[in-house]
């Protein structure tokens, strides 16, 4: 098997592997992987506009219209009228989202999976999947 299927089938696995472990204790709070990571991104953004997060998010904004009505539904976020413009909603956290530890448990995860990796390598490592992402997108646009 040439090297580049290896490396693109490591990856593949790596993610399933990934998905797997965080929807587990996702789920055990009552979220999904999607909704845990919107979750996660909001966090960093309290106060974000729904165009906002699904730009850092990198989806759709009625992709995340949905995962925002379901975390609003679970008592997760609530919605507020922005400043200045009330045509728009400004997302926050509430007491439940803040306290769920999902975002602990993610930061945790993602702290534990570099480990031991040296900050060079990971430099590395990213300058590589940055341009695999870069190749896809040129990909799509062809």
């Amino acid at each position: 098997m040439p090297q580049s299927s290896h490396f693109l089938d490591t990856i593949l696995q790596l993610m399933r592997v990934l998905r797997r472990s965080y929807d587990a204790r996702a789920e055990a709070v009552g979220l999904t992987l999607s909704r845990a990571r919107a979750l996660t991104t909001l966090s960093r953004m309290d106060g974000a506009t729904q165009a906002d997060l699904a730009a850092a998010l990198d989806i759709e904004a009625p992709t995340l219209k949905r995962q925002i009505d379901a975390l609003e539904r679970a008592g997760f976020v609530e919605r507020r009228p922005a400043e200045g413009d009330g045509r728009k909603n400004a997302l926050f956290l509430t007491a439940r989202g803040r306290d769920s530890g999902i975002v602990d448990f993610t930061r945790r995860m993602r702290a534990e999976l570099v480990a031991g990796i040296p900050p060079a390598d990971l430099a590395v490592a990213q300058s590589v999947l940055d341009r695999i992402a870069d190749n896809i997108a040129r990909l799509d646009r062809e």
